[in-house]
């Protein structure tokens, strides 16, 4: 099967059932090779896991060789959401195919993403119609909470992981988004690491792959 995005796809190792799945969502300018990286330290820790990593749908302006999941050419708070809009329906039809595919439900795969891929996955795990397994978030943020509030459709819990240094996204990020997920009473668990810029860093990924591991086990 051709997904309906260009996908990286990482398969567990041998013939070992697929019983999982983590879909990781690249970062503004990124694409989805750069970000299965991550993979290469998760993966003998999940033998049924599968971990699909797509490139956004639209070509970043800002880097011609990188992709974006929605635009941010322009600061119009309402252009960004009818753009992020727009990249929610484009992957849950990317997520249809893949649960078709391995015969996964949403309890058996989490969302992963860093930066502006951590944005998506968060609206993603809110706006579902049922719980994904997890939503693991890597220096991002809430696109519009206003917005947000009013489409909540679901409850996935979420980890989010910040660097203290970040100079993209800034860090106080991180507590107002744990501060939105509290009030509406979303299950968060949140790490600020220390001496860390806009990247995912060893001790990150350490925490998310913990985290994954302990969740897929329920």
């Amino acid at each position: 099967m051709t997904f309906s995005l260009n996908t990286t796809v990482i398969k567990p190792e041998g013939n070992n059932k697929i019983t999982s799945a983590i879909i990781l969502f690249h970062g503004y300018g990124g694409d989805g090779k750069d970000i299965s990286a991550i993979t290469s330290g998760w993966k003998r820790f999940l033998p049924n896991t599968i971990f699909l990593c797509p490139d956004g749908h639209e070509k970043c302006p800002v880097n011609p060789s990188g992709f974006q999941w929605f635009d941010l050419s322009k600061e119009d708070p309402k252009y960004i959401i009818e753009e992020s809009l727009k990249a929610e329906k484009i992957i849950n039809k990317f997520i249809n195919e893949v649960k078709d595919l391995y015969k996964l439900n949403n309890s058996k795969i989490c969302l992963s993403g860093f930066s502006q891929g951590c944005m998506i996955s968060i609206n993603l795990g809110l706006t579902s119609k049922e719980n994904f397994n997890c939503v693991v978030g890597f220096s991002g943020k809430i696109i519009d909470k206003n917005h947000l509030s009013k489409r909540i459709s679901s409850k996935t819990k979420m980890l989010l992981l910040h660097g203290e240094l970040d100079s993209v996204v800034p860090s106080d990020n991180l507590l107002d988004t744990k501060d939105f997920l509290i009030r509406n009473k979303i299950e968060v668990e949140t790490h600020m690491i220390n001496d860390c810029d806009h990247n995912i860093p060893v001790k990150a990924s350490s925490i998310a792959l913990n985290y994954i591991k302990k969740n897929f086990l329920v």
